[in-house]
């Protein structure tokens, strides 16, 4: 391709033509006719310098978001496999089996050991007030305790999952923070419990992955108030570490 194709192409900034421009008329009116020419050879060389730059910058660009899109597609692949302990649904029937068996009332906090890690449920109450995402100081004392108990061994990716019961939102200033209703909340729950722990430096955020479910995987029918109590809780699963 010519140089004036790659000018059609890529047209080189006029603030920058006028500049050349500008220099090379200015020594015409001193300087001898080679003289004017080397200044004019320098200028177009400086500008097709210029233009490689500029191609290689927005080459490295693309190559860029092609890895990030590339890193995306492999972490949503590790989502769904079965080193992070199996679908999310088999976890949730695993915990309710637990419950069923576990012969006393539910703790506020309780750990589980699953399929593919361990899993450390809250009771909402212990976090937030009704309807809020905002971390109380119990929570925060909570989460605290509870980092320190994950970083304490190694550990694989940690997984932030938020839920809830299946009562709609009602409050007018909950709806009106959180009109998507008990997804939004559970998620922004998730950020919270989440965010915290980051902002603390109490876990890695390479490490965290933040999920809302919703009322979408009760541990039990949400036909009473103690069932429904169950259902309000955010989960820190933490992954067994990566053997490869």
């Amino acid at each position: 391709m010519t140089h004036a194709a790659h000018a059609r192409r890529h047209p080189v900034p006029t603030n920058r033509l006028r500049a050349s421009a500008l220099v090379a008329l200015a020594l015409a009116a001193c300087a001898s006719p080679m003289e004017v020419q080397e200044t004019r050879d320098v200028a177009k060389a400086y500008e097709t310098r210029v233009y490689d730059l500029e191609r290689q910058l927005a080459e490295c660009n693309r190559e860029r978001s092609r890895v990030t899109d590339q890193l995306r597609e492999e972490r949503l692949g590790k989502l769904s496999s079965a080193s992070y302990g199996g679908a999310i649904e088999e976890q949730v029937r695993s915990l309710e089996a637990m419950l069923d068996q576990l012969g006393r009332p539910l703790n506020d906090i309780e750990r589980f050991d699953v399929e593919g890690g361990y899993i450390l449920m809250i009771q909402d109450k212990v976090l937030f007030a009704s309807g809020s995402d905002e971390l109380n100081a119990d929570g925060q004392a909570a989460l605290r305790s509870l980092a320190a108990e994950i970083q304490a061994r190694p550990h694989g990716e940690i997984f932030v999952r938020g839920h809830t019961d299946s009562d709609p939102v009602k409050k007018e200033e909950t709806r009106a923070r959180f009109p998507k209703g008990n997804l939004q909340l559970s998620a922004a729950r998730a950020i919270s419990v989440a965010a915290y722990m980051i902002d603390s430096r109490l876990v890695d955020a390479k490490d965290v992955v933040v999920m809302g479910f919703g009322q979408w995987n009760p541990l039990k029918a949400n036909d009473n108030a103690e069932n429904k109590r169950l259902n309000r809780r955010v989960e820190i699963f933490v992954s067994d570490p990566d053997k490869s």
